[in-house]
């Protein structure tokens, strides 16, 4: 069942850019060319995190994180599930509805990472570890439509 599983997450990855994924590990190397022969740029230290996968290339994926800094990560380095980064300079409010008048759940600072649960108008439900709300969109990356590089 394992390998099932493996199998279909390795075909989501085969989609056509652009797309969100999500880094599977909580050490990822991104390298400045699509083999494991090209130095690495750059070590992720976040499972989870999410990023903008822009051009695939023989088991290789181009990434652009929420800094807009882009390298190539192998494509067994990536899960195609979604999840989210608190964004901005302050913390931001999660609540218990998709609405700016909604309770207040709880409180994330940026930088916190979760797994994106749905969006709904200008607000998207994360969860991290346990604790979920919803937060504007506004203020996350890894969430909304992606246009393909020009």
């Amino acid at each position: 069942m394992a390998l099932t599983v493996f199998v279909g997450e390795a075909q989501a990855q085969d989609r056509d850019p652009p797309y969100w994924a999500t880094m599977r590990f909580n050490e990822v190397n991104m390298r400045v060319g699509p083999s494991q022969e090209y130095p690495i740029e750059w070590v992720y230290m976040r499972e989870g995190l999410p990023v903008k996968v822009i051009r695939l290339r023989e088991g290789w994926r181009l990434i652009q994180d929420h800094e807009g800094t882009q390298g190539w990560v192998a494509s067994s380095q990536l899960s195609p599930s979604l999840g989210a980064l608190i964004i901005g300079d302050t913390p931001v409010e999660l609540r218990a509805d998709a609405s700016s008048t909604s309770a207040i759940r709880w409180r994330a600072e940026p930088g916190v990472v979760g797994d994106l649960m749905r969006c709904r108008d200008d607000f998207c439900e994360i969860d991290v570890d346990g604790r979920s709300g919803w937060v504007a969109k506004d203020r996350i990356w890894g969430a909304g439509e992606i246009e393909a590089a020009p």
